[in-house]
């Protein structure tokens, strides 16, 4: 059951039509797909890296809105439109995560996102 839709929390490029995050009854948190927009809705640029620490940056930020955070991660979901953007992935989420503690993670290549500019898009599942 869920207990609460927390919208568009600060920090978090402007949506349309749905929920950044979702928190169910008990300790789950669904993340909608993240891509590399700021809060202000500007593009984080071209560069692969700066598009994957952008889409880091608000997968921390919805989480945060949620009681939780990026070391509560269980599961990601990654879609990339560039299978040459991998090694930029795994640099920029050794970044942001323990190597110790990764969430299981599927990775799609796709053959474009909503904005064509973007080059990653990434949703998960944490705990709280």
């Amino acid at each position: 059951m869920v207990t609460e839709y927390l919208g568009r929390p600060d920090g978090l490029p402007p949506v349309n039509g749905y929920s950044h995050v979702v928190a169910f009854d008990g300790p789950l948190v669904a993340v909608s797909g993240q891509v590399p927009l700021t809060a202000a809705g500007e593009f984080a640029g071209d560069d692969a890296a700066a598009q994957m620490r952008q889409v880091f940056g608000n997968l921390a930020v919805a989480l945060a809105a949620a009681g939780s955070g990026l070391d509560r991660l269980v599961k990601l979901t990654v879609y990339l439109t560039d299978l040459a953007d991998l090694g930029a992935f795994r640099e920029v989420r050794d970044e942001y995560l323990d190597s110790a503690r990764l969430p299981a993670c599927s990775l799609v290549r796709v053959s474009g996102l909503v904005d064509p500019r973007f080059r990653v898009e990434i949703d998960a599942l944490a705990t709280r």
